[in-house]
């Protein structure tokens, strides 16, 4: 259930709640007035102007704390045969030069060239359930900031950045193009997308399932969800075609959550509604039972999220309406920088 409004005030979506004050969410590791903040809100302004200093603050953030040649979201050793070299301990030993190795007597392996040049595409939910939020940002605005950093991080060497956007009433799809500028045009069309009507579900599903008919070249595919189509009971409806899409391509799963999403504040009866069904609750948050049966219920229900886009064999990252979402994923791609020629290959 998501909550909308609070009985006796308003929890407008992008606003931290009235009895909240301007200190940070516990644990959220943010100083109100440090730091890059949150994303803009993209309803308040120019879609350029703010796409502008989205952008440099991205590539403040992520230049600055991530040296070195650009590897992208999914570094590997790539494919194409490159010079031998004398075999070191720690090697793997799959890459034995043989040929090399028996005629000097002396054990080489064969490097290879990485191919950098990627196709990606992102599949971006903007369905009404994304346009909540109760701490820094709206969920929608930090879904546009997360396909912002994917693009920062990819589109460079003739990669290709593609999208296809889901509000539940309609889809729109961005044939993947190369070069920034494509990239900026790419970001204000997601930002211009109309919002979803309430009472309408959005279909993620069918969304990811469209990339995959017809099969297309080999690359990454980030999915920016909030997932809320998850069933502690049983797989997702988008778990099958994420692992169909898995065989062929690189995955990666940005999760945007919200904290009233994982548990309720003591506020007395609260006024809930489900943004895709239309349904309304009264809920007693004033019960300490109840808070600690919701709370229980939604770390199941993100359980079984991460579970889900485990078996697909995506990478997950979470990024929340009330922590420093760039250092979130300064974090995600450092990790997977380390994993190096250990991690996933294209």
């Amino acid at each position: 259930m998501i909550l909308r409004r609070r009985s006796g005030g308003t929890w407008t979506p992008g606003q931290a709640p009235e009895h909240a004050g301007p200190a940070p969410t516990p644990g959220s590791g943010i100083d109100p007035g440090a730091g890059d903040g949150p994303p803009p809100h993209f309803a308040e302004g120019p879609a350029d102007v703010l796409l502008q200093r989205l952008e440099l603050t991205v590539r403040r953030r992520l230049d600055g704390l991530l040296q070195g040649d650009h590897l992208g979201l999914v570094p590997g050793s790539g494919s194409e045969a490159g010079d031998s070299r004398t075999y070191h301990p720690g090697d793997d030993v799959r890459r034995m030069d043989w040929p090399v190795t028996a005629r000097t007597q002396v054990p080489h392996v064969r490097e290879t060239i990485a191919d950098r040049e990627l196709e990606t595409w992102a599949v971006v939910d903007l369905s009404a359930s994304l346009d909540f939020g109760t701490a820094a940002c709206a969920k929608r605005d930090l879904a546009i900031a997360g396909l912002a950093a994917v693009s920062h991080l990819t589109v460079r060497g003739g990669n290709r950045l593609g999208a296809v956007v889901t509000t539940g009433e309609r889809v729109d799809r961005y044939p993947a193009t190369a070069g920034r500028l494509a990239a900026d045009r790419l970001l204000r069309a997601v930002v211009a997308t109309p919002r979803a009507a309430g009472g309408r579900r959005g279909d993620l599903a069918a969304a990811i399932e469209s990339l995959r008919r017809p099969p297309r070249r080999r690359g990454l595919v980030v999915v920016v969800s909030d997932f809320l189509g998850s069933d502690v009971q049983g797989p997702a409806d988008w778990e099958r075609p994420l692992r169909g899409l898995g065989a062929r391509h690189e995955l990666l799963a940005i999760e945007v959550v919200d904290p009233r999403e994982l548990e309720l504040a003591d506020v007395g009866l609260l006024t809930v509604v489900d943004p895709e069904s239309g349904q309304t609750l009264e809920v007693p948050t004033g019960d300490a039972e109840f808070r600690a049966r919701f709370a229980a219920g939604a770390a199941a229900q993100r359980q079984a999220i991460a579970a889900g886009l485990r078996r697909a064999g995506a990478g997950h990252l979470q990024l929340r309406t009330d922590r420093d979402w760039l250092m979130d994923v300064v974090r995600f791609v450092a990790d997977r920088r380390r994993a190096g020629s250990g991690g996933a290959s294209r």
